[in-house]
């Protein structure tokens, strides 16, 4: 099925020949008429779009399978210079008859509520950032100089922001924006409720938060973007899922040419790793040493690349194995679990009693737990210092013909 908006284009396949079936309306009623026409042993194809997983859960119930194809690399391996929709639902027939079909990974519906409400709260926070943007361009275009306090948006951020000589018609903008930003702030806090009550008794969240770096938005939206660990073999096929393997180019006996990640994949959960890698490189531990060493060579930009990549593997390695993170700070994590529960909706503890976090309000422990942790950054640093460079092997020169006469 070659899905739009409004209709799908079917073409069966059917003793080794493509039949055209016509079109199908897009609708519940409409797939739910087209599913009794079909047997239990058949399989329908789609590719990845908006609405597929809405077709995948009506048509479920009448075939064998629903099957979602990844359309950039259908696109690859099918490419043809004419292109209908009965050409394209054909070529997607073709390919799962010869077992060659590009397949999509389904999530539960568990994990697809969750994506749901990771990519709503992306959305709000990218509408506020677009909105508080506009209020600073208001700002520029009329010489007000930088905000003195730290948020502009804040209580006192905002008190100096009405002293500033603007227009009439600037500052009602600004007023519309600004009640535009309280009112997507409410909408954030609801979903960072939900998602916190969806995440909450998840033990893959609460194995990711022991990463320095990773706070409970990161794990939950790692958590739903990889979905079963088990599906990936190895921590690369993770680090590709996610766009941050780096592009190779090789040819014949020439030397293998790396250049930039290749960033396929989901690419909300490779700015996720890439903001956790941000927070890591600040905090003590073997990962700010390893941030130090790349930024050292090649800049601070590649060097948090490089560490998302190395958090990308971390957390394969964690949630394949079933452990903690080695280095982690247990008064840290108990505060982010905590803070987790809270915002999930948890009634406070009160009595004389501590609770779990307590430990992270005492200074005395907190340093402690500092000064461990800058151990381990230097037992890393004192680990790759004797690292030497290697040279990269010389491709195997061709062999040349011996003279005439030689042997």
């Amino acid at each position: 099925m070659d899905i739009h908006r409004t209709f799908a284009e079917v073409v069966f396949w059917e003793d080794g020949r493509l039949r055209p079936a016509g079109r199908v309306d897009m609708t519940r009623s409409g797939l739910e008429g087209f599913g009794r026409l079909l047997t239990t042993e058949d399989e329908v194809v789609v590719e990845a779009t908006g609405n597929s997983m809405a077709v995948v859960r009506v048509l479920s119930p009448f075939v064998a399978r629903v099957i979602i194809a990844n359309p950039l690399e259908v696109k690859a391996i099918a490419h043809a210079h004419v292109k209908t929709d009965k050409i394209d639902a054909g070529v997607l027939a073709s390919l799962r008859a010869a077992d060659f079909l590009p397949e999509v990974w389904l999530p539960d519906a568990e994990t697809e509520r969750r994506r749901r409400l990771v990519t709503r709260r992306n959305q709000v926070v990218r509408h506020r950032t677009r909105i508080k943007n506009e209020v600073h361009a208001i700002l520029h275009a009329h010489l007000i100089p930088p905000c003195p306090h730290a948020d502009l948006f804040g209580h006192r951020g905002r008190a100096w922001l009405a002293r500033q000589p603007l227009p009439d018609d600037e500052r009602a903008a600004i007023e519309r924006h600004l009640r535009e930003l309280d009112r997507l702030g409410e909408d954030l806090q609801g979903l960072d409720r939900e998602i916190a009550q969806s995440v909450c008794d998840d033990p893959a969240v609460r194995r990711l938060l022991t990463i320095s770096g990773v706070n409970l938005t990161v794990a939950a939206g790692l958590v739903a973007a990889i979905g079963d660990i088990h599906r990936f073999d190895s921590p690369q096929k993770l680090v590709s899922y996610v766009g941050l393997n780096p592009r190779v180019h090789q040819s014949g006996l020439g030397l293998a040419q790396y250049g930039r990640i290749s960033k396929r994949g989901r690419s909300h959960a490779r700015a996720l790793l890439v903001e956790a890698a941000w927070a890591a490189s600040k905090a003590p531990g073997p990962l700010r040493a390893f941030f130090l060493r790349i930024r050292a060579r090649r800049g601070h930009q590649v060097a948090a690349v490089a560490v998302a990549r190395k958090l990308a593997v971390l957390c394969w390695h964690l949630l394949s194995k079933g452990t903690d993170y080695q280095w982690a700070r247990p008064a840290l994590v108990a505060h982010k679990t905590r803070a987790m529960e809270l915002q999930a909706g948890a009634p406070l503890k009160k009595g004389n009693r501590p609770g779990a976090a307590h430990a992270y309000n005492i200074k005395v422990l907190r340093d402690h737990e500092i000064v461990m942790a800058q151990q381990a950054q230097q037992a890393y640093e004192a680990f790759v210092s004797h690292w030497q460079p290697r040279r990269p092997k010389a491709a195997s020169a061709p062999t040349q013909a011996a003279p005439a006469g030689e042997p």
